[in-house]
């Protein structure tokens, strides 16, 4: 069977998927050594969201978009959140930002000194406001706290103060509302980490709450993990609440989902479609947090919102009766061969296709790369301070 004699329901499936797209991602942003400007760079939050609305209007499905606070502050969210709405797309989740402040040189709510750790705090509960205010689920908290030697602070209290905050925030929530808790091998902290792990982000979920769930960053692990693993586990769990889409080398990286190992992706795709979590309703939000240091950055996003969608495309090809027969006769080479004929597919006339169905022009990126878009907010935003990273 060729990709394009797919399914109803596989076609049906690759038309409701959903990306939600970081805001800062449209932003200059670079290394700890350089930032490199481009031009046409969004200057205000309601530019940011401009941009996101154009890889909706090339991909037609990444209607949703990121706020980063203070990143993306401005004086009437509400009035943001209906600005999104005219351009066709919606704010998804906010994220907290309690590491680019002086006072969190030695961690946020974790810190021990308590006056900081109140500021942290305050700073979460206000992120639940603009929640409030734009009609988000998900608060997303991703902690740089840690130390860096032995001996700097005591790991049990932090980890004491860290469920305090977590404790105090989820009582914050609204009935519909959640926290998405991120974890991270290491870095800025070197030593220890107070959230490094999925173990650990878990078990802070368990005792918050159902509406506490875990973020997987794919960039977020040391070398070798079975990320797949992680998700199938936490699929089972019911505790799976949001990928954080990049791709790595080395570290956390941030390139473009799938640039570094696309058959992970798949791997990744492929526990999400067994577990029927690919439907928006499954409660998963497939995120991308990414940086385009020296793409451009409405094509950068363009490109890893296809990136996901050919990985979901070759997922949900795979033949599952054939996959269950081999895995229960015991069949090593045959089930793997299953997989590996599901991502030797080249699954772009099919995506061409339905899009196409859609309105939509069958290649996104030569589409946008004609509409003189670029140059047209190149143009346009000449004066005033270029978003980046910390703006």
């Amino acid at each position: 069977m060729t990709a394009t004699a797919a399914s109803p329901e596989v076609r049906a499936a690759l038309r409701g998927q959903r990306i939600e797209v970081p805001s800062w991602a449209y932003g200059n942003s670079g290394t700890r050594f350089k930032v490199f400007g481009q031009p046409g760079v969004p200057r205000t939050p309601h530019e940011k969201i401009a941009d996101a609305a154009q890889v909706h209007a090339y991909t037609g499905i990444a209607p949703i978009v990121s706020l980063h606070i203070p990143w993306d502050r401005v004086d009437d969210y509400a009035e943001l959140a209906a600005y999104a709405a005219d351009l066709g797309v919606r704010i998804g989740a906010i994220n907290a930002n309690v590491f680019q402040d002086d006072d969190y040189r030695l961690g946020s709510v974790t810190n021990p000194d308590p006056a900081i750790r109140r500021k942290a705090l305050g700073h979460l509960l206000e992120c639940v406001d603009i929640m409030d205010a734009t009609g988000s689920r998900d608060l997303k908290l991703w902690f740089s706290d840690g130390t860096n030697y032995p001996g700097q602070d005591d790991i049990r209290s932090r980890q004491d103060r860290l469920a305090e905050a977590l404790a105090a925030t989820y009582q914050r929530l609204g009935a519909d509302q959640r926290i998405l808790l991120e974890y991270k091998l290491f870095e800025p902290a070197f030593y220890v980490t107070d959230v490094p792990d999925w173990g650990t982000a878990y078990a802070h979920c368990l005792k918050l709450g159902e509406r506490a769930q875990v973020v997987i960053d794919t960039g977020h692990h040391a070398p070798g993990t079975n990320i797949e693993f992680i998700v199938a586990f936490l699929l089972r769990e019911g505790r799976l609440g949001a990928f954080d889409f990049n791709s790595r080398f080395y570290a956390d990286d941030d390139l473009m989902v799938g640039a570094a190992d696309p058959f992970q992706l798949f791997r990744i795709m492929h526990e999400i479609v067994r577990a029927d979590a690919l439907r928006p309703g499954s409660g998963v939000n497939f995120m991308l947090d990414q940086c385009h240091n020296i793409e451009p950055k409405i094509p950068g996003q363009i490109r890893s919102v296809l990136n996901v969608q050919e990985a979901t495309a070759k997922a949900l090809l795979v033949d599952a009766d054939a996959l269950a027969a081999a895995q229960a006769a015991g069949d090593v080479l045959g089930a793997n061969a299953v997989l590996m004929d599901a991502y030797d597919t080249d699954v772009r006339p099919l995506l061409r296709e339905i899009r196409a169905e859609q309105g939509l022009d069958p290649d996104p990126m030569a589409a946008y790369a004609r509409s003189g878009h670029a140059a047209k907010i190149a143009a346009e935003r000449v004066g005033g301070q270029q978003a980046g990273w910390g703006a």
